[in-house]
């Protein structure tokens, strides 16, 4: 089986994140997506907590069979992605673990701790971004690059910090379309990002 990790803060989950991983399993990519939060421990602001966010997650990937959502990192001090991998690599020894990462992350790959390990013992599945291209990301200086794969998949670009702004102008409209109902609700009940 080919798992995809999915990792980021998730600061609300939105219909982008989920169709990133479902378009991932629907082209042939991956037969199944973990979702893996980032801890509080990354400098990011206004990070709801960690069990919210992964309550939002469960609520969002809930009619999924094919995806998940670990609290793997929400457990740790501080863990790096390559600590991840191999943590997932060790759950699943039978399966080919792939890491998915947006093309504008893939720019600064080379500043992540231990880079050349995770590109020698991991496949990387690039998705394109900010109108990004292959060719220009296949010039930059990174080992293995074998493991590099570009998929096909572009979507609309939508990120968490406008979905927050939206909550906090109270844009109805705007975050029906981009959340989950059981998300939107649950941001609605415990009053986050107002």
């Amino acid at each position: 089986m080919k798992i995809g990790i999915y990792g980021g803060s998730f600061n609300p989950p939105h219909k982008m994140h989920l169709k990133m991983a479902t378009s991932l399993i629907e082209n042939g990519y991956l037969d199944k997506v973990i979702f893996v939060p980032t801890g509080t421990k990354y400098p990011k602001i206004e990070l709801a907590s960690n069990l919210d966010r992964f309550q939002m997650l469960e609520l969002m990937l809930e009619k999924h069979p094919d995806l998940d959502v670990s609290d793997y990192e929400l457990k740790q001090d501080l863990v790096y992605t390559y600590q991840t991998l191999d943590y997932f690599q060790k759950k699943y020894p039978n399966d080919e673990i792939y890491f998915i990462l947006g093309s504008d992350l893939l720019k600064g790959f080379m500043n992540w701790k231990n880079y050349s390990y995770i590109l020698n013992h991991f496949k990387i599945l690039v998705t394109l971004r900010n109108y990004d291209t292959k060719e220009e990301l296949e010039e930059l200086t990174l080992p293995n690059k074998n493991n590099l794969l570009y998929t096909n998949i572009e979507l609309e670009p939508l990120s968490s910090t406008e979905v927050r702004e939206n909550v906090r102008q109270g844009n109805l409209e705007f975050l029906e379309e981009t959340l989950d109902d059981s998300v939107l609700k649950y941001i609605q009940k415990r009053k986050l990002y107002s």
